[in-house]
């Protein structure tokens, strides 16, 4: 049995206002073509399917529209789709019966009275897994689990969750079928791109250990990071990672989809093969300088240097500046350097330094504020107010901030 694990579309993003509707559909096609040259039997898509809770219909058509193209030209293909922080769960399980039609499974909530209905059994002709397909987890999904002497542990509530369900997927489970678990979450030791992911920080807790999956596991398919890697060194727990870069931060990263093969042997041992296979990416995305930041005329030279010719779609461009560069007419002579330059410009980013010794930057641009962490947020207000500098954050304003922003999350489903 052959799987492909992927994660994170972001349908519906608007990059610095430029739409990525084609760059989707580019992935699409793309992973239609490879789930049909691979020749893959189970699809798995790890949570944020969508970009906002409240994804346009356009979004919505598209993923629809896709499972209607792979369908047909991979009839025998199950496809298992888990809700992330991104989606709304009652938007992603209000299509379920209509998708059921396209052996397309989906999961919105964890339901702490009903853990197995979290827990797929696939038994066709192609598929035979068991898999615990467990949705992001919000504080309001796992309270009765979380309760301790000390108040709420959100991770003790979430490790409670895996193993319910995975107790309920290995309670039927034949030896020779392989146990997946999916997830949407931070697990400790990600490598997390702080401009674009919402850190997922609920009563203090940010990440989970992968000791909540089961032992029993032969993959864990999971979500969130948009950076490709393994978890705690296994090769078998993975992130898959975004087909493209959502910010700037991840212009570097090598998106991929992972193809893991599952392979029975004697004594009922199933051997698993994990092979990355990357993206091809439709549109560049790019940030001058490179490095620190120029003076604004080496800036323009940069940028009127711009060999675009290998580019067959116009690429993202991002400028940075240095907010002691004094000049006032610096986006006369930044738009002047851009003219006739086949680019999507996503803007100018005043960058200003606040502590020289720790080479610590602020960029001075509304865009970023959106993508800022709240903490981080809080603490820059601290750091800036002059009857509070020096201060750090208490941690009771801390945890009053997690709780109005868990509310917040909620109010969105």
């Amino acid at each position: 049995m052959k799987v492909l694990h992927t994660s994170d579309w972001h349908l519906g993003q608007q990059f610095y206002e430029h739409h990525r509707a084609d760059e989707h559909q580019q992935f699409f096609s793309w992973l239609i073509d490879t789930l049909v040259s691979e020749k893959i039997n189970l699809l798995l898509v790890a949570g944020d399917i969508y970009h906002t809770a409240t994804p346009p219909a356009s979004s919505e058509n598209q993923l629809y529209q896709f499972i209607k193209n792979v369908k047909k030209r991979c009839p025998t293909l199950q496809i298992v789709i888990i809700a992330g922080n991104h989606d709304s769960a009652n938007r992603i399980m209000t299509a379920k019966p209509l998708l059921a039609q396209f052996d397309t499974h989906v999961v919105g909530r964890f339901d702490v009275n009903n853990p197995d209905d979290v827990v797929i059994r696939l038994n066709t002709d192609s598929v035979n897994a068991h898999i615990v397909a467990m949705p992001f987890l919000r504080a309001s999904d796992v309270t009765t689990l979380s309760n301790t002497e000390n108040g709420h542990d959100y991770a003790q509530g979430i490790a409670k969750a895996y193993q319910l369900s995975s107790d309920c997927a290995l309670k039927d489970k034949p030896a020779s079928t392989p146990l997946i678990i999916m997830g949407h979450l931070h697990a400790k030791g990600g490598d997390i791109s702080s401009d674009s992911e919402r850190n997922l920080i609920i009563g203090g807790e940010e990440s989970v250990t992968a000791q909540i999956f089961s032992s029993q596991a032969n993959y864990v398919a999971l979500g969130h990071l948009h950076k490709a890697q393994q978890v705690a060194k296994s090769d078998t727990i993975r992130y898959s990672g975004t087909p493209m870069p959502m910010s700037f931060s991840e212009r570097n990263y090598k998106h991929q989809v992972c193809v893991v093969e599952f392979t029975a042997t004697t004594n009922n041992h199933i051997e698993v093969t994990v092979n990355p296979l990357y993206i091809p990416r439709a549109t560049e995305v790019m940030l001058l300088p490179e490095g620190e930041c120029v003076p604004l005329e080496q800036l323009c030279e940069q940028i009127a240097n711009l060999d675009l010719s290998r580019y067959s779609q116009a690429p993202y461009l991002r400028v940075k500046l240095s907010a002691g560069d004094t000049d006032t007419t610096f986006r006369e002579q930044i738009e002047k350097a851009l003219e006739n330059k086949a680019v999507n410009f996503c803007g100018i980013e005043r960058v200003r330094q606040i502590n020289k010794q720790q080479n610590s930057a602020v960029f001075e641009d509304l865009s970023q504020v959106e993508m800022l962490n709240p903490q981080t947020l809080l603490e820059q207000a601290f750091a800036n107010n002059k009857d509070m500098a020096g201060q750090s954050v208490p941690d009771a304003l801390k945890t009053l901030l997690n709780e109005v922003i868990s509310e917040l999350a909620e109010q969105q489903l």
